[in-house]
């Protein structure tokens, strides 16, 4: 497998996003990872091997405040890391992508697609949590907890994947309720195919179909019985590779010029 070097471009305010980009034929794929997390992470590398193997671009990136672009995760916000996708697809990529989504990143996903239609050929959304600062953390929190974020400005989440305890913010908070997407419906022409674990406990699988029925068209829905939140074992893998390949069996190609075909 052919390394990648990290690179890095400026935002407008100074802020550098770190990106790692394997060229190959359009429509390439873009990873959108989850909170808290980074773009080598066990599906980001996956991806990466699953579009050299394909041929395939593929582009992976940290938000502001992970991995190893700048900023204070503290500081972060679904706004703020909205823009850093966008800044991507604007910036890095040509022509129409598949985005894949992870749990957070699938929240961005969906934001960027609405906001970039043009730049999005289909969307594939793993463990979707859409409205998850409000709908999975918010509403399941104590009210001694509400009123520690609300009077102090954060709480120190505990995490049992080994990358906690991590800040909870009242600004996360709520930017977050300005970025809500359920409970109306989400415009979007594209494909969209969620794969879903039925023992995730962070995202249930009840949420993925309230997604499901906000979506308009005709969204594909994998509900993995077995599945945690990770998705990252062999099966979950080539379960992803599968719908990848799907998805692309029938999205146009992309020809120089930024025509389609």
């Amino acid at each position: 497998m052919a390394l990648l070097t990290s690179e890095r471009f400026i935002r407008e305010d100074g802020e550098t996003i770190a990106y790692l980009r394997r060229g190959g034929k359009s429509p390439g794929v873009v990873w959108l990872g989850g909170f808290h997390s980074d773009m080598n992470g066990t599906k980001a590398q996956a991806l990466d091997v699953w579009a050299e193997s394909r041929g395939r671009a593929c582009l992976r990136f940290d938000y502001y405040g992970h991995g190893a672009s700048s900023g204070a995760f503290r500081d972060g916000t679904i706004t703020r890391w909205r823009g850093d996708a966008l800044a991507v697809l604007d910036r890095l990529c040509d022509g129409p992508q598949v985005l894949v989504g992870s749990s957070m990143g699938a929240w961005i996903a969906l934001l960027a697609a609405l906001a970039r239609p043009e730049k999005v050929a289909a969307l594939l959304l793993l463990a979707p949590a859409a409205d998850f600062t409000e709908a999975l953390i918010w509403e399941r929190m104590s009210p001694e907890i509400r009123r520690e974020i609300m009077e102090r400005g954060e709480w120190q989440r505990p995490s049992v994947y080994g990358d906690g305890p991590y800040p909870i913010t009242r600004a996360l908070i709520e930017d977050g309720r300005r970025r809500r997407l359920l409970g109306a419906p989400i415009a979007l022409d594209c494909p969209v195919h969620i794969i879903q674990g039925m023992k995730d406990p962070d995202v249930p699988w009840q949420h993925a179909l309230k997604l499901v029925e906000n979506l308009s068209g005709n969204p594909t829905l994998t509900l993995v019985k077995n599945g945690d939140h990770r998705l990252s074992t062999p099966e979950d893998l080539a379960r992803i590779a599968a719908a990848l390949d799907a998805i692309l069996a029938v999205a146009p190609a992309v020809i120089p010029g930024g025509a389609m075909r």
